[in-house]
C-alpha cells in the first residue's frame, strides 16, 4: 500500500520514532531485497491464521517490537514446531532479524517490517497461542506517553485474537510505564494477572533470553515482568 492509499490514522501510527539507522550491510542489504520477500506476513486483505502464515496447524507465538532479533530469533530456534511472527518498525532490527533467519536457516518466522497494529486487525479471531511485548518504546516525555503501546483499544484487539488460557508477556524497565500498562490490563476483563509473590514480576522468567538492549540498562528500574493470561 503507498503512503498516498494508507489511512489517517495508519499514518499517525507509521510517524511515530525514527525507522532507519546505521547503514546495512552489504549482506543486509542483500537479505533485505532476497529473504524478506519470502518471509514477511503475506500483504492483502486474506484473513491471518496459522495456516496462512505456515501451511499447516501449528500454534502461533507474536512478538511485538522486536528490536534486534535476538529474542525472537533464538525461540525459534528452541522452538521450530511453533510458527513466530514478529513486527518491528526499525529497518535495521528487520535487517538483524533476517540475518538471524539465514544463520540458523530458520522456516518458522514471518516478518512484518512496520508497526503490528497495521497487523492485528487482519489475525482471525483467537489465532495467537503466546505474545511478548519486551521492552516497548516507553516514549517517557508526559506529552508523548499517549503514543505508549499498552492503550484499551490496542488490548481490546490482543484480546480478540489470543486464545483462552494464552498468556502475554510485557516487560519494561521503566517504572512509570510499569505501572500504566498493570492499571490497563488489570482494568481489562479479559485478561488475568496471577502474580502471587514479588519475585512473580521481578524474576527473569526461565525461557527468557536475554538482548543487547536490556544489557545497556537505560531504564530507571530493574526489569519488571508481567504475565497475564487470556480468561
Amino acid at each position: 500500500m503507498s503512503k498516498s492509499e494508507t489511512p489517517e490514522h495508519h499514518r499517525d501510527i507509521r510517524s511515530f520514532g525514527r525507522r532507519d539507522g546505521r547503514p546495512l550491510s552489504k549482506r543486509q542489504k542483500g537479505l533485505m531485497e532476497t529473504l524478506l520477500p519470502r518471509v514477511q506476513v503475506p500483504h492483502g486483505t486474506v484473513p491471518l491464521n496459522s495456516v496462512a502464515l505456515f501451511d499447516d496447524n501449528r500454534p502461533v507465538w507474536l512478538e511485538i517490537g522486536f528490536g534486534g532479533g535476538e529474542h525472537l530469533i533464538e525461540q525459534a530456534r528452541r522452538n521450530q514446531d511453533i510458527g513466530f511472527v514478529g513486527a518491528e518498525p526499525f529497518i535495521e532490527g528487520v535487517a538483524k532479524a533476517l540475518t538471524g533467519i539465514d544463520t540458523h536457516s530458520l522456516t518458522n518466522v514471518r516478518l512484518l517490517a512496520d508497526d503490528v497494529r497495521l497487523l492485528l486487525e487482519r489475525f482471525e479471531d483467537h489465532s495467537i497461542d503466546r505474545v511478548f511485548i519486551l521492552f516497548p518504546d516507553p516514549w517517557p516525555k508526559r506529552r508523548q506517553q499517549k503514543r505508549r503501546l499498552i492503550q484499551p483499544a490496542f488490548l481490546d484487539q490482543l484480546a480478540r485474537i489470543v486464545r483462552s488460557g494464552s498468556e502475554v508477556r510485557f516487560a519494561t524497565d521503566v517504572k512509570s510505564y510499569a505501572d500504566e500498562a498493570l492499571w490497563h490490563f488489570e482494568r481489562h476483563s479479559d485478561f488475568n494477572w496471577g502474580a502471587q509473590s514479588v519475585t512473580d514480576w521481578t524474576a527473569q522468567p526461565a525461557d527468557h533470553i536475554t538482548t543487547r538492549y536490556e544489557d545497556k540498562r537505560l531504564g530507571d528500574c530493574a526489569p519488571v515482568w508481567l504475565n497475564f493470561r487470556r480468561v
